[in-house]
């Protein structure tokens, strides 16, 4: 009890100084709870949204896939018949044939896509019954007829949409446009999809190319009957194994599997960086906790003296950190809601719309935030609190301070040693490795060894980097540079933990500014080494087919010398040695050739065009035992099975299309029929000479009636590939600030104690004439170099890690190595204004200490 009241008392009395630290663990917290809130909401509304769209039982194609559409670009569809025949069932209270489609694109007046720009699909169908659970007509009616067209509320408010505008809607089977006379309003949240419906007749014509189909049968349960029964009859009466037959439950949670995979994707990234931010914290809770037992060195030897224990004293600095993290992590708890309603809004805002009447907080969520921030708070300040238990009380008594362990230090600096060796090693077998998937294991250990070996020896290289940099940046300012710089070398334990702090946020930003630079920088090389075509014609980055009448359109522009047809045809190989493979062939025109440069190892890749011929790449040939002149069993999705003989094995040394295996469109369309053949998922297409600019003009004229069609040039296809990446990094610097916003705190902690610490010594300089400008200025200074000496370990740390893993990339095709060096100088500059930033409130307390006051401190 005595410890207890002696812990709560010191937290108390040092409560200005706990402050930091809380708020370190309060973020870390935070974050971790504010995605778990966030992701649980986010499957609430997909529940609730599935839940209240899915009928009694479904009836739906055998091959059909909920959450894409196959690659010829029409719905899966069953016969009418199914549905006369399911309306006999016994316990069908009513049934209704239904008509979905997500190849679709909806646009206005203007041409702009009504679709969403978070990626959402935009759904096309038939207005039924079964719409009514999750919908209601708020506006208008229903459509009645081929020009009558209803939308969803959220995309005519995103898009000022109102009765009697018209929308055109662009399918497989052609455009076909109609004005809108009716507005739903969904029940639940549309987390963002764009829905339009019409009649059914022109859903099937327009959307299916064919009347008398469906997409698949709501059937709804009589009082009384299950729907595990009604399944049961359903299944009777259709036959047993022709067409798929779910329950609400079970079609419910077959779309929530592809929704719940992405959601555990962002679940553990955002994760994983919490994970970075509490690493962070670690050291900022570390230090604090050194400084507080080294500040109270006389009152713990006046506690030894009087009896206490070296248990108690440790039990007396852990209870503190307890303390500390109980109360971090309450308000992390709480801010973390606060996180996930934010993170809702702002997804909301870029299209993709949340409710807050959904906001899900699990039992689990609060627990796991409290439970995590106590045990590494705790764990933190582990080592102070040990540290504080071997203090002499006679040692302490004589205000010796904390002593200084020099064999500690000279077995850290070897642990240190070893644990970057064995680190360093790791990395470079990583880089000298055959294959990637052998050298990332060894990467990821390289990481961590180098990066908890930078760690243990920062206070080794703090005194040498700190004198470098002091030389460089801190002897202009004379002695007030030269006190600076002593400032910062007087612990090197504290500034190497401080620095350490800021080194890990800036390693990754390196690390994954080097790959993604090199990545683009690869990429961009290939194209100027492999790729002849002049122009690229795709939807949606080549994550949808082009619509048939695109490629019409394109194969009329008169100023190109030729068009090239790209199509990924699904089929399953047999290798001669009987493994069987799920593959994607590449079904080109014999043109592709000339547009996409390849390296031939063995036969005639113009042979791969003719007659029953394909090619394959060389790690599927090493790896099945396949050579020119063998004959693969193809079976085609959709189609027939082939015996092709392979004609040529290419090289996978390359990025663009590695792996690939190629075969004549003319060969799939002997196999496949025509209702099953995949649409283009990209065209290629080469200028006549000197006619590059018109065919650039006419192309984007001819597809310009289909905004999401993109027509693009070389250059234009080099800039997307930056944006996109781009587009990535920023993300992941975004959710890196935390970790560097965590790491400032533990500067400003670190320069706050330090500044309590030199209070006497702060008066005395100030009495012999140090202004309080010149001692705000030292203070800066010290945390200018103490933050740069962070970055240069960071930076450095991170290239290095960026080198090998772009030496992994090499072996999958991407072989320019570049360093982004405008973002390492930038980053590296940006540090020192976080040093001067983050010393701003300790440099203005200093300031303002009364000099008599600050001598008498003992």
């Amino acid at each position: 009890m005595t410890v207890l009241k002696t812990s709560m008392r010191n937290f108390f009395a040092h409560k200005g100084r706990m402050a930091l630290s809380a708020v370190a663990v309060l973020l870390s917290v935070a974050f971790v709870c504010g995605t778990l809130v966030f992701t649980d909401t986010m499957n609430t509304t997909f529940d609730k949204l599935f839940a209240a769209t899915s009928s009694d039982v479904t009836v739906s194609p055998k091959t059909a896939k909920s959450d894409s559409t196959p690659q010829n670009g029409r719905p899966d569809s069953l016969p009418a018949s199914v549905l006369e025949r399911a309306k006999k069932a016994e316990g069908v209270k009513y049934a209704e044939g239904a008509v979905s489609s997500m190849n679709v694109t909806v646009v206005n007046s203007a041409n702009k896509n009504m679709g969403s720009s978070t990626g959402a699909p935009t759904i096309a169908g038939n207005w039924t019954r079964n719409d009514l659970r999750s919908m209601e007509i708020t506006s208008g009616h229903a459509p009645r007829g081929p020009t009558e067209t209803m939308v969803d509320a959220d995309t005519a408010d995103k898009h000022h949409l109102k009765l009697g505008d018209e929308l055109r809607t662009i399918a497989v089977t052609g455009d076909f446009k109609a004005r809108i006379v009716g507005i739903a309003t969904f029940k639940v949240t549309n987390p963002g999809a764009a829905v339009v419906y019409f009649d059914t007749a022109t859903a099937q014509r327009e959307l299916l190319g064919t009347t008398g189909r469906f997409t698949n049968i709501n059937l709804s349960a009589a009082t009384g009957v299950t729907n595990d029964t009604l399944k049961q009859n359903v299944i009777s009466s259709i036959g047993a194994g022709a067409y798929k037959v779910q329950t609400q439950k079970e079609y419910s949670d077959e779309n929530r599997s592809g929704v719940g995979s992405f959601m555990n994707v962002i679940k553990y990234a955002m994760l994983g960086f919490a994970g970075i931010a509490f690493l962070v914290g670690i050291f900022l809770i570390i230090n604090t906790f050194s400084m507080l037992v080294a500040q109270r060195t006389r009152e713990i030897g006046l506690m030894r003296a009087i009896g206490s224990s070296r248990k108690q004293v440790n039990r007396s600095v852990l209870v503190e950190a307890t303390l500390l993290g109980i109360f971090g992590s309450i308000l992390g708890v709480g801010a973390g809601v606060g996180i996930a309603i934010g993170l809702m809004k702002l997804m909301s805002s870029m299209g993709m719309d949340l409710s807050t009447r959904d906001l899900t907080v699990k039992a689990t969520t609060p627990v796991t935030g409290l439970v995590l921030g106590v045990v590494v708070t705790v764990l933190a300040a582990y080592l102070p609190a040990r540290r504080a238990g071997k203090v002499s009380p006679m040692a302490a008594l004589r205000d010796a301070g904390t002593p200084a362990d020099g064999r500690a230090g000279r077995v850290r600096g070897l642990v240190g040693l070893v644990l970057t060796g064995a680190g360093g090693f790791a990395l470079y077998t990583a880089a000298t490795a055959d294959k990637a998937s052998d050298g990332a294991l060894m990467l990821g250990a390289g990481v961590v060894l180098t990066l908890i070996g930078f760690v243990v020896i920062g206070p080794l290289l703090a005194g040498g980097m700190v004198r470098v940099l002091s030389a460089v940046l801190l002897r202009v300012f004379g002695p007030v540079g030269r006190m600076a710089e002593r400032n910062a070398l007087r612990n090197p334990r504290r500034t190497g933990a401080t620095g350490a702090a800021l080194m890990i946020g800036l390693a990754l930003v390196a690390c994954l500014s080097v790959v993604g630079s090199s990545m683009v920088a690869s990429a961009t090389d290939e194209l100027d080494k492999s790729v002849g075509a002049d122009f690229i014609v795709e939807t949606d980055g080549g994550m949808r087919p082009l619509n048939p009448a695109t490629e019409k359109a394109v194969q009329g522009v008169a100023d190109l010398a030729h068009v090239t047809r790209v199509k990924e045809v699904p089929a399953e190989l047999t290798a001669p040695n009987g493994t069987v493979h799920k593959e994607q062939l590449l079904a080109t025109d014999p043109g592709y050739m000339q547009d996409l440069r390849r390296t031939t190892l063995s036969g005639d890749l113009a042979g791969a065009y003719g007659t029953d011929a394909m090619s394959v790449g060389s790690e599927f040939a090493e790896k099945n035992g396949v050579k020119t002149g063998d004959t693969l069993t193809v079976a085609f999705d959709g189609g027939r099975t082939a015996r092709l003989r392979v004609a040529a094995v290419t090289s996978d040394d390359t990025g663009l299309d590695q792996g690939a295996m190629y075969t004549n469109i003319t060969t799939v369309e002997r196999y496949v029929p025509a209702g099953r053949m995949p649409l283009d998922t990209g065209l290629l297409a080469a200028a006549k000479n000197g006619q590059e600019d018109r065919a650039y003009a006419s192309l984007k004229a001819a597809v310009a009636s289909d905004p999401t069609v993109k027509v693009m040039d070389q250059t234009d296809y080099k800039q997307n590939l930056r944006d996109q990446i781009g587009q990535l990094l920023n993300m992941v610097y975004g959710l890196l600030a935390l970790a560097i916003v965590v790491a400032v705190l533990g500067v400003v902690n670190t320069l706050a104690l330090s500044v309590v610490e030199r209070t006497r010594e702060i008066g005395l300089v100030r009495a012999i004439g140090l202004s309080r400008r010149q001692l705000r200025r030292m203070i800066r200074l010290e945390s200018v170099v103490i933050a740069l000496f962070g970055a240069l370990l960071g930076l450095g740390l991170g290239m290095g890690w960026g080198a090998t893993a772009h030496e992994l990339l090499a072996l999958e095709g991407l072989k320019v190595l570049d360093i982004p060096w405008p973002t390492i100088v930038a980053v590296f500059v940006g540090s020192a204004f976080v040093g001067l930033f983050a010393a701003l409130v300790p440099a203005f307390r200093a300031g303002r200490m009364n000099v008599l006051n600050a001598i008498a401190t003992e």
